[in-house]
């Protein structure tokens, strides 16, 4: 689970900023969205969100992590020799030829790590590793520029593998290039970090196959079940998702078509509508705009959701039916759909997730962050709680009237303001 994500001269973001998933001192001691973890004495989270208004950096923030993760999967092979590295820095005065930050701390199996790089326009400044088996620190590697250090903790061919090492490129994404079990471990998270909204170009080919084989891999044997190993199988959970976008589909079905020379086999989906006609079956392709972005969302969601990782979604509720949005927030807040401590970080204008007009907020005080800008156009990052509300208070009126700092996006709101 991510602990803290740290983010420095990133776009918007000019001086280091942090968020943090570690659960404060709020809440009822019965709330079982703090999950408790091994290896950590503090609890997680598993949901927080980020509100501000337009160009106020929150996206910048999240895209920071989104930056992390590409260059960790992916700068051993995509980045090439002669062209530095894809960072975006502050574009105005000195920053903008200063190093830009990222760092995270996560827990894998009860170990807690701490890695992060600093890099320029051209190459890797510095980049660290350290694990906390059982509490103590070991330093697993450091770097600086093309100078390595390796713990006497981390095995494997390291020499060899620093060789390799471009200086354009991470020593962790190299390393596994060249198979290095041990840099596995915080390598695997970053796989399992998911994105969505965040300028994908995929095809909807790939989005289609891709969720089509996970339904026929659950499907095989689970297809009329309603759960598996205790749980909810895949296509439950698919169903109840499209059931609570009150959509009025009821069910879904897959079909392959036939393979030629030139066409790959394809899946087909058809959704069932709750209508009193007997064929009520219509091609995912003839439904609106709003429905197939809602099924191609479902993927990285229910994913994430049954094997764990992290999520993150910018603008949720653009990605899914507005009544969908709390549905799901609570889904990854509640332990037993969300066994395995998945985690959801989402960038929002939905006032709703703050309010009480449906019972308790679907999110803690502590689950909420904001973004402002200074006067120079500087992004600043910072928690809620930092305005110390109170229990009782009325977070989505605080909100939209600006009382903790943010500006929020406003539409038709004047029903609160009364």
């Amino acid at each position: 689970m991510l602990i803290e994500f740290r983010v420095e001269n990133h776009r918007s973001i000019c001086d280091e900023q942090t968020l943090t998933m570690e659960a404060g001192r709020v809440g009822n001691a019965d709330d079982l969205r703090p999950r408790e973890v091994v290896g950590y004495a503090e609890k997680i989270l598993p949901v927080a969100a980020l509100y501000g208004a337009n160009a106020s950096g929150k996206t910048n923030v999240l895209n920071g992590l989104a930056f992390m993760r590409d260059a960790v999967i992916q700068s051993s092979f995509l980045w090439q020799p002669d062209q530095g590295i894809p960072r975006s820095p502050f574009a105005w005065g000195s920053r903008k030829a200063e190093p830009s930050l990222f760092e995270v701390t996560v827990l894998i199996s009860g170990v807690r790590y701490e890695y992060g790089f600093l890099v320029s326009d051209e190459v890797v400044l510095e980049e660290w590793l350290y694990a906390w088996p059982n509490g103590k620190k070991q330093v697993w590697f450091e770097r600086d520029n093309m100078t390595f250090k390796f713990g006497e903790k981390l095995l494997g061919d390291n020499q060899s593998i620093e060789g390799l090492t471009r200086a354009n490129s991470l020593f962790v994404s190299t390393a596994v290039q060249f198979r290095h079990e041990q840099l596995q471990v915080i390598h695997g998270w970053f796989r399992r970090v998911r994105t969505l909204n965040f300028g994908e170009m995929y095809p909807s080919y790939f989005h289609d196959r891709g969720i089509a084989r996970l339904l026929h891999e659950e499907t095989q044997s689970t297809l009329f079940d309603d759960t598996e190993f205790g749980r909810p199988n895949l296509m439950a959970q698919f169903r109840s998702l499209l059931r609570n976008a009150d959509l009025g589909i009821v069910d879904l079905r897959v079909e392959k078509a036939e393979a030629t020379e030139s066409r790959r086999p394809r899946n087909r989906f058809y959704l069932q509508h709750d209508v009193s006609a007997g064929d009520s079956w219509l091609p995912l392709s003839q439904e609106s705009k709003g429905t197939q972005t809602l099924f191609r969302s479902a993927l990285p969601i229910l994913e994430t959701i049954g094997h764990g990782g992290l999520l993150i979604v910018d603008e949720l509720e653009g990605s899914l039916h507005p009544s969908l949005a709390r549905h799901i927030v609570d889904q990854f807040n509640d332990p037993n759909t969300n066994p395995d401590g998945a985690q959801l970080i989402f960038t929002t204008h939905d006032t709703n997730l703050l309010g009480t007009t449906v019972g308790e907020p679907a999110l803690r005080r502590d689950q909420v962050w904001l973004t402002k800008k200074d006067e120079h156009g500087i992004t600043v990052l910072y928690p809620l709680t930092e305005y110390q509300p109170r229990k009782s208070e009325n977070l989505e009126r605080g909100y939209i009237q600006g009382r903790y700092g943010a500006i929020p996006y406003l539409g038709d709101l004047s029903f609160v303001m009364e």
